[in-house]
């Protein structure tokens, strides 16, 4: 019986991880860090050798891996070499970690003047068995200020038979008189796709089924640290009971699956908040993290961006391939950029929400009212520029047409079209108000040769009153507010912008839309690009009462009985720019 057990628990016991079992144990099979290498067989060959080395990285990417392979070329009974034998007893003590001559202090345990006093004081004896003794110091950002002061003359001058390897995750924290005695090599992270394969041979050599999409998935969960992706990969052995799928990494990372990801983007560019509401009903269900499904949706929209830009660039072996080329094809580029940069926003303020469902939930109703209004443009595949290539069909039996290109249609411009048919008259941002420059378009712009009421308001004293009656949100009503007014006739509306990036892109056109809803179709509306005339603008007048009310504070601040005193017997100063003055709706 106790035979039995004993057999049990040694059986047990010899079992190692993964990410101990398969540690580097040569330069030549380890991974991702081959500027190291480089440098450090470089110097191992030529007996070019350092007396101390700073090896700085985040979690997981061979810091001390490097530090013990550094430590069996030094000691090798072959000798001083860069591919140690790996057999003799300091290699295999080493790698054992039971090396008299070879110590790994942990500095943040060992953080004192006392600890690092008495480790100085055992390097002036010779080794005991090896050529060296090797003080690794892990996590040396951790000393106190005390004890670096103390190391330091060593560092700078130890005995001939001293070697230091310092590794920290901060180097920052370092002093400078410290990283100055060291040669400083930063490890890099491993990428996802360096890391499957590796995964790849990982398991294929434990006799493991897996399928490669679960090693991707593993590969960026590691975010960078192959120590972390040997131990998910553990952790999913388990998990799927030897088995590893997609599916089971999947549902253990806790990772959205992408199909409901293209559902919820089909779902924001098609204005739908019903089906939106649903699907994060379902992650709820589910329960999924809405942080990583924020994460994964910036992932997918930032693939959706590149592949409008560059549509080869994806793979046509991904399980979403056709969904991501239909995507970048039907959602205009201006709305998938708007929904990346809500969700990597969001997934910050996450934590500032009373529940992370909460949190999705107003993220997705953000992200429908930045889009709405917005149309859905199909970009060509194969221009750099991203130019469009969608006709809008329009009932009247016209189109807009902007310099041979086709332009984009809002649903307010296609409603206000359709009421009678006109002519198409393309209108042109000019730098010059005389001087008109074709080659920069903007869109085009509807006239009518009939006999019509002319503009009824007065310009430009009475154009900012009439932009903030616009029916206008977002950038195009901040395009309306800094735009001039420079003439009115009875069926043309001269306005100046003040600069070219205003003046192109959906809010533009959105703009002329409303316009033309409003004042009528037959409108001509001519855009140029330059500096104010007037200077008469809802936004200049904004900023210029805004600095009327910050003098008005400062001047009411300076004037005040308690702060004079302070000043006069306090030597007391008012910091420029400190005083926030009311805004007009609170006095």
């Amino acid at each position: 019986m106790y035979t039995t057990q004993a057999k049990v628990l040694t059986g047990l016991m010899t079992y190692l991880v993964l990410a101990r079992k398969w540690r580097p144990r040569s330069f030549e099979t380890l991974i991702g860090q081959d500027h190291v290498v480089r440098a450090l067989s470089h110097a191992l060959s030529t007996k070019r050798l350092h007396h101390a080395w700073l090896f700085t990285g985040t979690r997981g990417v061979g810091k001390t891996t490097l530090s013990r392979l550094l430590a069996k070329s030094l000691n090798c009974e072959l000798g001083i070499t860069e591919k140690p034998c790996g057999t003799c007893r300091a290699c295999v003590e080493i790698d054992e970690g039971r090396f008299v001559d070879y110590l790994e202090l942990d500095a943040a345990s060992n953080r004192g003047v006392d600890e690092m006093t008495q480790l100085l004081e055992q390097a002036v004896y010779a080794p005991s068995s090896g050529r060296f003794k090797v003080y690794m110091i892990d996590e040396v950002h951790m000393l106190s200020g005390h004890a670096f002061n103390a190391m330091l003359k060593t560092l700078e001058e130890p005995p001939p038979h001293v070697k230091f390897i310092l590794a920290t995750t901060d180097p920052q924290k370092i002093p400078p008189t410290v990283l100055s005695r060291c040669l400083q090599f930063n490890l890099k992270q491993m990428p996802p796709i360096a890391v499957a394969e590796h995964l790849n041979v990982v398991l294929t050599a434990e006799e493991v089924a897996f399928e490669p999409a679960a090693l991707k998935l593993i590969g960026q969960a590691a975010a960078g640290s192959m120590r972390d992706a040997l131990s998910l990969t553990d952790q999913a052995i388990a998990f799927s009971a030897g088995n590893m799928t997609e599916e089971s990494v999947r549902t253990m990372l806790g990772n959205v699956d992408q199909t409901h990801l293209i559902r919820l983007i089909d779902a924001l560019a098609q204005q739908n908040p019903h089906h939106v509401l649903a699907i994060a009903d379902e992650f709820a269900q589910r329960g999924l993290s809405m942080r990583t499904a924020l994460a994964d949706l910036a992932i997918l929209l930032s693939r959706i961006a590149i592949t409008q830009r560059i549509p080869a660039s994806t793979d046509a072996q991904e399980p979403v391939y056709a969904d991501i080329q239909r995507l970048a094809q039907t959602v205009s580029a201006d709305v998938v950029q708007v929904l990346y940069t809500v969700a990597v926003h969001s997934r910050q303020e996450l934590t500032l929400a009373p529940d992370e469902y909460a949190g999705f939930v107003m993220t997705c109703l953000r992200m429908l009212s930045l889009c709405e209004g917005q149309s859905s443009p199909v970009p060509t595949g194969g221009t750099s520029g991203g130019s469009l290539a969608a006709k809008p069909h329009i009932d009247a039996g016209h189109s807009l047409v902007q310099q041979g290109k086709l332009a984009q249609v809002s649903p307010a411009a296609i409603a206000a079209e359709a009421v009678m048919p006109v002519n198409v008259v393309p209108v042109v941002v000019t730098t010059d108000e005389t001087v008109p420059d074709a080659s920069i378009p903007i869109m085009g712009a509807l006239t009518e040769p009939a006999t019509v009421e002319p503009i009824t308001f007065t310009v430009p004293d009475e154009w900012p009153n009439f932009v903030g009656s616009l029916p206008l949100s977002g950038l195009a009503l901040q395009l309306a507010r800094q735009s001039e007014c420079l003439s009115v006739q009875p069926h043309a509306l001269a306005l100046r912008i003040p600069s070219q990036a205003l003046a192109q892109g959906p809010h533009a056109e959105r703009l002329l839309a409303v316009l033309k809803q409003v004042l009528g179709a037959h409108v001509e509306v001519n855009i140029t690009v330059g500096e104010f005339v007037t200077g008469v603008s809802a936004h200049k007048i904004d900023e210029t009462n805004k600095q009327a009310r910050q003098l008005q504070a400062e001047e009411m601040v300076a004037q005040d009985p308690f702060v004079q005193t302070l000043v006069r017997d306090f030597d007391a100063q008012v910091i420029p720019g400190s005083i926030q003055p009311v805004p007009p709706t609170l006095h």
